[in-house]
């Protein structure tokens, strides 16, 4: 029978008997046969040589859908071997194209018998379908043009650096466009803050979705909460138990701070600072806890004996007087470990006492008038936006207290702007000339004595903003410089006044005041001390409770070892002397450029014990602004009452998230960073916002129709909330306090800030430009 005579016997492609046969040009004819009628010569069928199917029918065309496994018109060869494809590729052999873009491969399977490979890929998507339409198109159709080696079309599996798959290859912008929409309306109806995009971590997942291929299914909702949850908790405790090592050399600071979530729960979060990074311990639910000082030493030792007594240099917590108690306890315990209070919220408690003085609350109150009536209007905000140089006049700041000085500071700056605002014809004959606000902001505008006094509160607040820019810092550890700083704000202060006591008074006894709680620790001294920077300079304090304070840290370190004690003593006064590799050029020339902590690594090798004593005390931070960057994490993780997490659940994804963080950090450390937080303003705060917006008017209406810009405020309620301060005197018995941290709209380059061009040095300040600043008016 036809069929069986037409079957292979071998692995050799049977030629046609016919010289029609044999005379044609398609490829495809290799693995065809013509059966023509004896009589006439006509051909009645075509014979497939791979299979022996007979086709009555067509022409060569059928042969290859056949062949190609195309279904719809005929039906696929069943010895065309699909799993031997990849075999095919990495042999390169060559890939024969037919007239509609299909390819196929030619092999010999185990039995010697030829085989056909369809290697056109199984378009089941749009993405493939429009690649499947941009490659048909330049696929060529004669046999005489050269054919390309498969591997030109496929990424070697195991091969690094190879080029993309045909997928993204031929990938169009529609379907790109398509992709974008679809990753975009996820992120919509879920509600993923946008700056999600930036995660580390997000294209490497989209490359590991798109690696597996079509007919990946995401991990489920119970998956994400357990099983994957607890093995991304056991990768990042052995990233948190790499540090031990570093703690061991440089020492480490157990930060500690008290909060309330939205569920109203009190909660204490615990992270470890060194050199090498911040990572989050643990957090503490001490909702049913009594806080008094003796139930927080108990919980406070805990966690230092999870990091290591030996490893702990200080802890430091809020200025609460539960939280000083616990710490002099801790002290008792742990005689080489110090308690000390978060320099930064000192700072911020100075801030607020000059806020609470009359004529700075004045100079406040006049410029909240002017913000609130700019900022509540969006025709008067469009007309300054139209103006050459103009950038939005609230600088955020890192906390309640500091916001007043900052927003005056940026209200100073466009002076020029306001000033001309009111002389604008627009405005002018607007109808918001004719309102009362307008007409009291245009007063306060240009009437000169305001703007005196606005510099006055500027220069006044500038060294203790520079402050907070040092004990908030990431960069560096600030230890070193901490006492020294709060020095020469009090000095800069005092040629501020022109030494007139009556004038700078006041300020001076609210940074004493201060001062003497939360600044004389021995730790902070000691780090004054040590740093070769001040050491050596003429600026370093006579004051012989610094000395003291010296002796006591020497007699704390050594204990009863009176070898030790010796051997420190004969060391201190060998760095005071200069002698040894103190005294080298090098060491000399270096005092001022490198940072304390490495100046003795490398020059106080001849001097062990002080040197791992000044190391680990240079080496710390001096506030706790590592806890409060993660509150936002907590609350955005528990923000809404569907969620009931409970703790541990909660605080494992804390765990996870904040040490990730870190590990991205560490990563991006070239990344330019600003201690003064600008993402923590409410922008409906007192001093922008008024309580109850006008509605808007013809003239408004037409601005909100041709500005294409976003407003500021959309809304009165809004989404963003200030922290709330954590106790106001630092007598309190809990320092807890609220925070949530949103996105917020608007914020200025750091470059532009004022108090960024005078930054502190290794020394200390440099010296602020005493203009000829008027006295306030009496």
């Amino acid at each position: 029978m036809a069929s069986h005579d037409s079957q292979p016997s071998n692995g050799t492609p049977i030629e046609s008997e016919t010289s029609s046969a044999r005379g044609k040009s398609d490829i495809a004819w290799r693995y065809a046969r013509e059966d023509n009628d004896p009589v006439t010569k006509k051909r009645v069928s075509i014979t497939c040589l791979v299979y022996g199917k007979k086709f009555t029918g067509g022409g060569i065309n059928r042969i290859k859908k056949h062949l190609a496994g195309q279904r719809g018109e005929v039906a696929p060869c069943a010895k065309v071997s699909l799993d031997k494809r990849q075999r095919e590729v990495e042999a390169d052999n060559d890939l024969s194209v037919d007239d509609n873009g299909g390819s196929y491969v030619q092999h010999q399977n185990d039995n010697g018998v030829q085989e056909i490979e369809d290697v056109q890929m199984n378009r089941q998507t749009s993405l493939r379908q429009t690649a499947n339409k941009n490659a048909g198109s330049k696929a060529p159709t004669s046999a005489k043009q050269k054919s390309t080696g498969i591997g030109a079309y496929f990424a070697p599996r195991t091969t690094p650096g190879s080029q993309p798959s045909i997928k993204s290859a031929l990938a169009s912008k529609e379907v790109k466009y398509q992709t974008d929409m679809a990753v975009a309306t996820w992120m919509y109806d879920a509600c993923i803050p946008l700056n999600a995009v930036n995660s580390y971590y997000f294209q490497p997942m989209l490359d590991a979705v798109a690696a597996v291929g079509l007919g990946y299914k995401a991990p489920s909702y119970y998956d994400l909460r357990t099983n994957l949850l607890r093995a991304h908790v056991r990768e990042v405790q052995l990233f948190v138990e790499s540090f031990r090592k570093f703690w061991a050399d440089t020492g480490c600071t157990i930060m500690a701070d008290g909060w309330k979530d939205t569920s109203n729960r009190s909660l204490i979060n615990f992270l470890v600072d060194c050199p090498k990074g911040t990572v989050f311990l643990k957090s503490v639910d001490a909702s049913d806890m009594v806080k008094t000082g003796e139930n927080l030493f108990s919980l406070l030792k805990e966690i230092v004996e999870i990091v290591g007594e030996q490893h702990v240099v200080q802890m430091v917590t809020d200025n609460a007087s539960n939280y000083a108690l616990a710490g002099k306890m801790l002290q008792e315990q742990f005689p080489n470990m110090y308690w000390t209070p978060c320099a930064a919220h000192s700072i911020n408690l100075i801030l607020k006492d000059f806020g609470e003085l009359a004529h700075i609350k004045d100079v406040v109150k006049k410029a909240s008038e002017v913000t609130k009536f700019i900022y509540n209007h969006l025709y008067v905000l469009k007309l300054l936006r139209k103006r050459t140089g103009w950038t939005e006049i609230i600088r955020p700041a890192a906390t309640r207290f500091a916001t007043n000085f900052i927003a005056l500071q940026s209200i100073l700056s466009h002076k020029h702007h306001l000033q001309g605002l009111v002389t604008c014809p627009d405005f002018v004959q607007s109808s918001y000339y004719k309102q009362v606000k307008a007409r009291n902001m245009c007063k306060i505008v240009m009437d000169m004595e305001f703007w005196k006094d606005c510099t006055t509160v500027v220069k006044i607040s500038e060294p203790l903003v520079r402050v907070l820019r040092l004990v908030d810092s990431e960069d560096k550890a600030a230890m070193g410089f901490l006492y020294d700083s709060i020095l020469k704000a009090k000095s800069i202060l005092w040629k501020l006044f022109n030494k007139k006591k009556r004038e700078y008074e006041p300020y001076m006894n609210i940074i004493s005041n201060r001062l003497d709680k939360h600044f004389r620790q021995k730790i902070h001294i000691m780090g004054y001390w040590l740093n070769p920077a001040i050491q050596y300079s003429e600026d370093m304090s006579k004051d012989s409770r610094i000395h003291s304070c010296v002796l006591d840290v020497i007699e704390d370190v050594a204990g009863y070892d009176r070898a030790l004690q010796d051997k420190l003593m004969k060391e201190k006064q060998s760095f005071q002397d200069a002698t040894k590799d103190f005294g080298r050029n090098l060491a000399i020339n270096q005092r001022k450029t490198m940072t304390p902590a490495e100046w003795w690594r490398n020059f106080g090798c001849a001097t062990p014990n002080l040197q791992k004593l000044a190391i680990r005390i240079l080496s710390q931070t001096c506030s706790s602004s590592g806890c409060e960057r993660n509150w936002s994490v907590f609350d955005r993780i528990h923000s809404k009452k569907r969620n009931r997490l409970e703790h541990q659940r909660l605080n494992d994804l804390v765990f996870v998230h904040y040490n990730l963080r870190l590990k991205t950090r560490n990563r991006n450390k070239k990344t330019c960073y600003d201690p003064i937080d600008f993402d923590a303003i409410d922008l409906t705060e007192d001093l922008v916002v008024d309580d109850e917006p006008e509605p808007f008017d013809v003239d408004e209406l037409e601005a909100i129709a041709t500005d294409v810009t976003i407003p500021i405020f959309e809304n009165q309620s809004g989404n963003h909330v200030l922290p709330q301060a954590r106790g106001d005197e630092d007598d309190g018995v809990d320092g807890d306090w609220n925070e949530f941290d949103e996105e917020v709209l608007m914020t200025n380059d750091l470059e532009n800030d004022r108090f960024s061009d005078q930054v502190l040095n290794d020394v200390g300040y440099q010296d602020i430009n005493l203009n000829d600043i008027p006295p306030f008016r009496s």
